[in-house]
């Protein structure tokens, strides 16, 4: 059963940018997904993730947190390793617990990748507890 009641509603609206350095452990080279030194899509992903995530941390009340669970986006373009790329996260909706963002990234004027993230809001003690309920179902690795 999924529950929709979250005992906060976030101002709509928000937005929020950081800068993240392109480096070594970023490029598609250094994660295994390419042999080129330009930023990998799963790096890409991880920041706006993470500034989706800063946009939101300090709305929410004690014991509960925000988990990841749908991204659709475009990488458009190359950043290569040591440029500076602006990843902005802005909430479009909240629906319960179902955040949605749109989120792009940039070097410059130019569009790396942009799309949606979603979040769920979730206790994060019930979501633990159902985390190791789940290994212990697990036969194998």
């Amino acid at each position: 059963m999924v529950r929709e009641d979250i005992p906060v509603a976030l101002p709509s609206g928000i937005v929020c940018e950081d800068v993240y350095e392109v480096r070594e452990e970023h490029v598609a080279k250094g994660v295994g997904t390419g042999v080129v030194e330009v930023l990998a899509t799963p790096c890409m992903i991880m920041f706006m993730e993470v500034t989706a995530f800063k946009c939101i941390e300090r709305f929410l009340p004690e014991g509960f947190t925000a988990v990841g669970t749908g991204v659709n986006v475009r990488h458009r373009n190359p950043a290569p390793q040591g440029t500076r790329v602006r990843v902005r996260a802005e909430l479009l909706e909240q629906r319960g617990r179902v955040l949605i963002f749109r989120v792009v990234a940039l070097l410059g004027d130019i569009v790396i990748g942009d799309g949606t993230h979603d979040k769920y809001i979730i206790e994060k003690n019930r979501f633990e507890e159902k985390a190791l309920k789940i290994l212990e179902n697990v036969k194998s690795y």
